[in-house]
């Protein structure tokens, strides 16, 4: 592994292209008339695939920090980008219907490209100063996404969104402030070094005050408060979006942030994580049993994921398994979740489960892709959420966290309970005079792209689950460190 530390702008190459994507699309839109904003669209799906290209170039080169020590190019920071653009992709591919002909239709494109771009930097940053910097991007962004349909609920579900962020936020920027003082550095090695001669007291009180922003960006708790609102409140489109893509920088902000800085022998900052991760499984099963609301059900199904995830993240360091399980886990979630929410916005008359009675006599193929989807969140054979979490679950016994695995096993199985709650009206015969799925969305423009999505997102689920043995090889790369 090289440790060699440059200044070359091609190392960022993926971002580079996804912020180039977002300015030339902002001043094209504004020229552009409205029935021509598609091509702002198609501007940023191009943009996508070329990070992707240049994300797998990137991949094999040796890892590398680039300038000074600030952003690490490793096997994390390649991962992160190759789920958060491909998610990109789905997102503009799902959001087609919404969006097409909508005023603000560029504004949502722009919007997302920039808490894209945050969500990668997230997963690349190897400073504290950037952390935070990269923090205010994939949040900033996506308060303005948030309220972008200017729907009452959506307003509130921003402000309350934004609320949150701009309290942990700060809580967060006093994290870095406490941190980088007691440590004398801002660069993750060098901090490592300070850290393990200062006060413990104060490194603990710095690293909650900063886990408690990093938690507000995944969605755990005790910074969950905003999801189920934002998930219930906005289009399935922007909440699509808001659950998954920061999770995933954040989630390796995190993992790098404590693997690579934070010595556990000062702060026992494990246990810290495993706590908050059974907190987050549980509070989010437990919230989501009696959800009647498609969209607020996912809400607190992401918050149960995220439980799921931060096992991953209190073993780093202590298990081989920690992070090709946390990176592939990612991964596997970010396809499941934007594949039941492309379902959704494939069929907007279906807001409770309710109203998805009878939909597999209406709209099979959705209803089937639906199910992939749904019991790939819950973790069954042959999905890739089932590698992540048979994963997950063993680099947690392996980490010395054995009473975790078995709790994350008694919520997966509590977990079934609410998706077959989703699944079970879907295969009742319709009530006479119900309209026709399919056939009430085939009006709308663009209709046929947040089904393709779904289509492409449930066999992806499964493809990614019969492949996991050789991805999971692949995420195996440990993260660079400063010499």
């Amino acid at each position: 592994m090289s440790g060699a530390m440059a200044h070359d702008p091609g190392a960022l190459l993926p971002e580079l292209l996804l912020l180039g994507g977002a300015v030339v699309g902002l001043l094209l839109g504004a020229w552009l008339p409205r029935r021509r904003q598609y091509l702002v669209r198609l501007l940023a799906a191009t943009v996508a695939l070329g990070g992707l290209v240049a994300a797998a170039v990137a991949a094999r080169q040796p890892d590398q920090l680039v300038f000074g020590t600030g952003f690490a190019v490793d096997t994390p920071t390649h991962a992160t980008r190759v789920v958060v653009l491909g998610s990109v992709l789905l997102a503009l591919a799902l959001s087609v219907p919404a969006t097409t002909g909508h005023r603000r239709e560029t504004e949502f494109v722009v919007l997302l490209q920039l808490g894209a771009l945050g969500a990668m930097l997230l997963g690349g940053a190897n400073d504290l100063l950037l952390l935070f910097a990269a923090f205010l991007l994939a949040s900033i962004p996506l308060y303005a996404l948030a309220g972008w349909d200017a729907r009452p609920l959506g307003a509130e579900a921003a402000l309350k969104y934004y609320l949150t962020g701009a309290f942990l936020g700060v809580a967060m920027l006093a994290g870095v402030t406490i941190l980088s003082g007691v440590g004398a550095a801002t660069g993750y090695g060098p901090l490592r070094d300070g850290l393990a001669a200062a006060p413990p007291a104060a490194v603990g009180v710095g690293l909650v005050a900063l886990l408690a922003g990093l938690a507000f960006k995944i969605g755990a708790v005790p910074g969950h408060f905003w999801v189920p609102d934002v998930a219930d409140g906005t289009p399935a489109a922007v909440a699509a979006v808001v659950t998954t893509i920061p999770k995933v920088g954040g989630l390796v902000a995190l993992y790098r942030l404590l693997v690579v800085a934070v010595p556990p022998e000062v702060v026992a900052w494990p246990l810290l994580v495993a706590v908050l991760a059974a907190a987050s499984m549980t509070l989010g099963n437990l919230a989501a049993f009696l959800q009647s609301s498609v969209q607020r059900l996912l809400g607190y199904s992401t918050i149960s994921q995220v439980g799921y995830l931060l096992m991953a993240v209190a073993v780093a360091g202590r298990a081989d398994l920690a992070q090709p399980a946390l990176l592939f886990y990612l991964a596997a979630y970010a396809v499941a979740n934007l594949g039941a929410f492309a379902v959704v916005a494939a069929l907007p008359w279906a807001r409770t489960l309710d109203d998805f009675r009878g939909a597999v006599h209406r709209a099979p193929r959705l209803v089937a892709a639906l199910v992939v989807c749904l019991l790939g969140l819950v973790g069954t054979p042959p999905t890739a959420v089932f590698v992540g979490k048979l994963t997950v679950f063993t680099a947690a016994v392996d980490g010395g966290f054995a009473w975790l695995a078995v709790l994350a096993v008694v919520n997966t199985v509590a977990s079934l309970f609410y998706y077959l709650r989703w699944i079970a009206p879907t295969m009742r015969r319709p009530a006479a005079g119900e309209p026709v799925g399919e056939a009430s969305a085939a009006g709308r423009p663009g209709a046929s792209w947040p089904a393709g999505a779904a289509y492409a997102c449930a066999t992806v689920v499964v493809a990614l689950g019969v492949l996991g043995g050789v991805v999971l090889t692949v995420l195996a790369g440990p993260p660079v460190a400063a010499p």
